[in-house]
């Protein structure tokens, strides 16, 4: 239910941004590998506004590279809009079947 509503803010949010924040990735989860709460930061390498813990459902909105890493802005059921590092998030792709080892993130295709 919250993946579909998301899909659908996403595709109501591309449709008003002249479709470029199309979300490429559906039912990601946090999978920070240091086992810690997840930094949720105002801009990529901003000050830090919230954390997410292991397992937590997000939907990517946006990402960036900055420095030669990924940043991702992702929304979550709770409200909280942010960026997060790329590389903590495990995501499956609407094409992809298979899962990746639990705490070994996958990187998104870009």
């Amino acid at each position: 239910m919250f993946l579909n509503t998301m899909k659908t803010v996403l595709v109501a949010l591309a449709i008003l941004s002249g479709g470029t924040a199309v979300a490429f990735a559906t039912g990601c989860v946090v999978a920070d590998p240091t086992g810690t709460l997840l930094n949720v930061r105002s801009a990529p390498q901003g000050s830090v506004l919230s954390t997410l813990p292991n397992g937590t459902a997000v939907v990517i909105v946006e990402e960036r590279t900055l420095a030669g890493k990924r940043w991702a802005k992702i929304t979550a059921a709770d409200g909280i809009l942010g960026w997060v590092f790329a590389s903590y998030l495990d995501c499956k792709t609407a094409n992809d079947n298979t899962k990746s080892a639990p705490m070994k993130p996958r990187t998104p295709p870009q």
